[in-house]
């Protein structure tokens, strides 16, 4: 079984072909397909999304860069939707370094009360950890959570095994897929098989073969490849580690 860890199925770039875009990736073996909110403004769409698609799971959070828009009220808005819902995790939420364009203790303030939130409702959380991963880390030592995933992860080893410390798994897709991403390729290969799924990140982080293009879900099976060869395993026993990572960490999928 494939699972995408996170997919913005939801997204405007699926608008005109989201149907054929859900089909391909059930055709091409990717069974679950995780799609996490970014604002309190998308909430509906994800939930019409996963509704309407088979296999498909919520998550609902305020995206690190969306919280230059979002309001205080925005957290109890949340607050209703995860204890109605009942969404796989809280997300996508985090910190976000690499732009300059906003506000650090903005970010943080949000980021905070969802990790609040989340250690509430005893939920896994998604988490956005562009250039930030050790002030994310200093978080969430301080307020517990039931794990989740470091999405996109691009740190060091160390970082690495202060995430799985905490009970975090470790999201690897298209980036990984690039012979130059060597660090990425390097901790692919070598980090434990419980702490590894699967992602795509779609519509963004393409991987290699795309040439830059509109990344799908469809694209999870060749990801895959690229890290069962990293890691000198079949294909099917590399699936099937992946997706019990998954399921170990959102419970709810």
């Amino acid at each position: 079984m494939l699972i995408d860890t996170h997919c913005h199925l939801d997204a405007a770039e699926f608008d005109s072909d989201r149907d054929a875009v859900h089909a391909a990736a059930l055709a091409a073996g990717v069974e679950r397909i995780v799609v996490p909110a970014v604002a309190v403004d998308s909430f509906q769409k994800v939930k019409t999304s996963v509704e309407r698609y088979a296999g498909c799971a919520a998550a609902y959070g305020i995206h690190p860069l969306y919280a230059m828009q979002a309001k205080e009220s925005d957290l109890a808005v949340l607050r209703d939707w995860l204890e109605r819902e009942q969404p796989v995790a809280v997300g996508e939420i985090g910190l976000d370094f690499h732009v300059t364009d906003s506000d650090p203790a903005r970010q943080e303030f949000y980021f905070v009360e969802q990790l609040k939130l989340a250690r509430e409702f005893e939920l896994p959380v998604l988490l956005h950890v562009r250039r930030s991963i050790d002030q994310i880390l200093k978080h969430l030592r301080r307020i517990r959570v039931p794990g989740g995933i470091a999405h996109a992860f691009n740190g060091s080893r160390q970082q690495a095994d202060e995430f799985i410390r905490l009970g975090f798994t470790l999201g690897f897709g298209g980036a990984m897929t690039f012979p130059g991403s060597t660090r990425i390729r390097r901790l692919a290969s070598e980090l434990p098989a419980a702490a590894i799924v699967l992602e795509t990140d779609a519509p963004d982080i393409p991987p290699a073969w795309l040439g830059g293009g509109r990344n799908s879900p469809a694209e999870l099976p060749g990801i895959a490849r690229v890290l069962a060869d990293l890691r000198s395993l079949p294909e099917d026993e590399l699936a099937a580690q992946c997706a019990a990572a998954a399921r170990a960490v959102l419970p709810r999928l």
